[in-house]
């Protein structure tokens, strides 16, 4: 299983002028440990192609690379893994297509919720959003903002990694940590940042630093 600290995911159209590759190869440069191939807004064609370009970039930086919601595309791309939400394929049938070392995450924003994927045989939580975040537009009312008392909740719950996301920057990563989180996951902390390498190493310091604390 791959490290959580920093866990970064894709959207294009977030990124300012620059490319998903140049950032995830700016990512990569920073030390982040996952990578996720969103880009919601790219039919499966384009995010096929993109995906083919940054499994070879993650492969060569031994990072874990991940498909959002997915399955087909995980498996076209060879990638490490895929990212499931509510709407998306279960648990037990992502990891029946794409192998038992596949790496299978879920969406979750209650305790309940993560046990069950916990059971169904989920490899990690992604759990969010854990402050108020403008990158994503499909987050009901009751699952935004949860705050990291919530984190800490699920995290003390299940006995696999999570990961907390959503509204999450160098400078308030440290309470999600300190509930319990094995990481965090961001957007536009890092696409959006006027250094995506030097965001990506102020992340993972800022983890280190609340684990330690």
């Amino acid at each position: 299983m791959p490290d959580w600290d920093v866990y970064l995911v894709t959207q294009e159209r977030l990124s300012g002028d620059r490319t998903t590759r140049d950032v995830v190869e700016a990512a990569i440069a920073g030390g982040v440990d996952v990578v996720q191939l969103r880009e919601k807004d790219r039919c499966a064609r384009e995010r096929y192609h993109l995906g083919r370009k940054l499994r070879t970039l993650t492969r060569e930086a031994g990072v874990t690379f991940v498909v959002n919601d997915r399955v087909d595309l995980a498996r076209a791309v060879d990638a490490d893994g895929v990212h499931l939400g509510d709407d998306d394929l279960p648990v037990p049938v992502a990891r029946e297509q794409l192998g038992p070392d596949a790496v299978v995450g879920r969406s979750v924003s209650f305790v309940e919720d993560a046990r069950r994927a916990e059971r169904a045989g989920a490899d990690y939580l992604g759990v969010g959003a854990v402050y108020e975040t403008g990158s994503k537009d499909d987050i009901d009312d009751d699952e935004y903002g949860i705050g990291p008392e919530r984190v800490g909740e699920i995290a003390d719950a299940v006995d696999i990694p999570v990961v907390g996301i959503g509204g999450v920057t160098a400078d308030n990563a440290g309470p999600v940590i300190e509930a319990g989180a094995d990481g965090v996951a961001v957007i536009t902390a890092i696409t959006r940042a006027d250094d995506p390498e030097a965001a990506t190493r102020e992340l993972g310091a800022g983890v280190a630093d609340a684990r330690e604390d």
